[in-house]
This record gives C-alpha cells, sequence and structure tokens, in this order.
C-alpha cells in the first residue's frame, strides 16, 4: 500500500455522492489524531457565541460531568464518521443525538453554526499542520457530509456550497462573537479538563498551549489572557513539524477513530442508545422501567 493511496482514492471519488466514503478514509486512515484536535478547537468555537454557551450553562453538565460530555459528544460523532449516517452504529449514533438535543430549546442559526464549525476548523487545522493538505474532494466532501447530517437532524436553511456557509458563518460571528461570562465558564471548563489529562504541575503549560492554539477573537470572547511570547510560533511550529515526520511514516493499514483510544467514561465499553446526559439518560431508564412494569 503506498503513502498516497488513500488520497488517490480520495480524489477518484463524487464529493456529493461519496462524501460518507470520504469522511471514512480522511478521519480514519488519513488524519486520526488531527481530526480529534481538530474537532475539539471546533467545538471550544462554538461556546464563544453567548447563546450557545449560555445553554450549556445553564444544563450544568458541563460542570457536573465535564469527561462524560467530552467523551459521549467525541463518541457519537466518531461513531457517524466510521461507518456514515445512513445504518447501523452511525445512523444509531445520529438518532442518540438528535435525541439529547431535542430536549432543549436551541435556535436554527446555532445548530448552523456548530455544523460549520465541524467542517472549517479540520480544513483549516489539515491544511496548517497535517503530513499533506487537503484535497478538493475532502472539502467538498466534509461539506457534503455534515449538511446530510444537518437535514437529518431538521436544521433549516444549510448554506447551499461550502463557500456560501463560509460566508454566512463569518456574517454570523461578526454579530455575535463577543465575550460573556457563560463563554469564559465554559471554555475554563473545557480547559480545566484538558488540563486534567497531564500532571498537575504541568497545568500552567497546558493552558498556555490551549491560549495559543485558540486565535485572538476567541481568546477575547472567552476572557482568556493572549499566550506568552513566543508560544504560538513554537506550538505552531511543533504540529508542522510532527505533520512533516508523520509524512515519511508507512501508511495507516487499519482506521483509527476516538472510539478506538482507551476512554475514561466508559472504560469496559458503552452502549450507543445509553449516551447523553446522566439526567436524561436516567429520566428515559425510569420512562422504560414503568413502561414495562405491568399494571
Amino acid at each position: 500500500m503506498g503513502r498516497f493511496d488513500n488520497l488517490h482514492e480520495i480524489e477518484r471519488l463524487d464529493p456529493e455522492r461519496d462524501h460518507q466514503r470520504i469522511m471514512h478514509l480522511s478521519f480514519g486512515y488519513e488524519f486520526p489524531w488531527d481530526s480529534v484536535r481538530s474537532l475539539e478547537i471546533a467545538l471550544y468555537r462554538t461556546y464563544c457565541i453567548p447563546s450557545i454557551s449560555g445553554l450549556l450553562d445553564r444544563t450544568g453538565e458541563f460542570y457536573q460531568h465535564t469527561q462524560r460530555r467530552y467523551d459521549d459528544t467525541a463518541i457519537l460523532i466518531a461513531e457517524m464518521c466510521e461507518w456514515g449516517y445512513e445504518g447501523g452504529r452511525g445512523q444509531e449514533a445520529l438518532a442518540r443525538i438528535n435525541w439529547a438535543h431535542g430536549h432543549f430549546k436551541i435556535g436554527n442559526d446555532d445548530f448552523l453554526y456548530v455544523l460549520w464549525t465541524f467542517i472549517s476548523e479540520p480544513i483549516r487545522w489539515m491544511d496548517t499542520f497535517c503530513w499533506r493538505k487537503l484535497c478538493p474532494n475532502e472539502r467538498q466532501g466534509y461539506y457534503y457530509f455534515w449538511r446530510e447530517v444537518g437535514k437529518r437532524m431538521g436544521m433549516r436553511d444549510i448554506p447551499p456550497s461550502l463557500e456560501a456557509f463560509t460566508a454566512w458563518a463569518a456574517a454570523y460571528e461578526r454579530e455575535h462573537f463577543h465575550f460573556a461570562e457563560t463563554n469564559q465558564k465554559i471554555g475554563s471548563a473545557t480547559r480545566d479538563l484538558f488540563a486534567s489529562w497531564f500532571p498537575r504541575l504541568t497545568a500552567p503549560i497546558v493552558n498556555y498551549s490551549i491560549y495559543a492554539l485558540l486565535d485572538d477573537d476567541m481568546l477575547q470572547a472567552f476572557g482568556f489572557p493572549k499566550p506568552l511570547p513566543l508560544t504560538r510560533p513554537m506550538i505552531r511550529a511543533g504540529l508542522k513539524l510532527r505533520g512533516a515526520f508523520i509524512r515519511w511514516l508507512p501508511p495507516r493499514r487499519q482506521p483509527h477513530f476516538f472510539t478506538d483510544n482507551p476512554n475514561l467514561t466508559h472504560p469496559k465499553g458503552y452502549e450507543i442508545d445509553k449516551l447523553g446526559p446522566p439526567k436524561l439518560v436516567a429520566s428515559e431508564e425510569r420512562a422504560k422501567a414503568q413502561a414495562d412494569t405491568p399494571d
């Protein structure tokens, strides 16, 4: 298997018709580690919108079950990216996402903005840090994949192209991207979660590394300090060096998604239909138990 065989297959595919295959190859074989990092930045970007951070703040899930919320979200996204959204585990994951979101009143524009970050941040990350840049079919494949997911989540007025979606998101950010206390609270909880994965003494290093990966508009929206001098160029140089090194490694022969990593919340495995906010899961199980109880 050649280093560029997956790329050549992606280039032969139709990005609109074959976007599920493109997502599987791109995230699972070409950029498994980077896909997770890019989607972490994507979610971080959504917390810069006060209406989104405000809802997350009101639920309390970010403070009570931070690790579980991260793991469950990453699992459901990974299941769709690995298996697609039309059947099997991917379809089950999409249904679970719809079930969780159905308990809250979320504006269509907020839904659209989150959807856009899932397209834009991987494109930005891969082109900046990875062992190769994305090809046009990958960029378009990401758009078509998430567009179809958005349709199945009931989103309205999804822009008809990647270019139109990018223009819409730029206008949305100009209107809604600004500091709010809830932005800072949700952003800080997420930052502290990431820092908890490393020895406690390294927390300041982890924090400033996170700040270095966020752009200035995001830092302002969170009320975070700017990274220390040289931190941003050092972090970026390190990630680019990693990408250059990976370019010379043998190609991956088996896919690797977030679900293939050890999981802190579900070390013994998980069932998709039991993922989600614990309060909602408990309520659902009580309702099922009552329904199964004979009169």
